[in-house]
């Protein structure tokens, strides 16, 4: 497995967020753990675009 981060710290943010999404959502916060989640996201996302781009090099 070669991926920079494994699948258990992916499921550690993920739960991460969701506990902050809950959290926040009863003090009407709740669209910060989006923005967090979906920067995370397009992170992850452009690690495996470039990781793909490298290999089909």
């Amino acid at each position: 497995m070669d991926d920079a981060m494994p699948k258990a710290a992916h499921y550690t943010i993920i739960i991460a967020a969701v506990v902050l999404l809950i959290v926040l959502y009863n003090r009407a916060l709740g669209s910060i753990p989006f923005l967090i989640l979906s920067a995370y996201f397009f992170y992850f996302g452009w690690e495996q675009l470039m990781r793909r781009k490298k290999k089909s090099r």
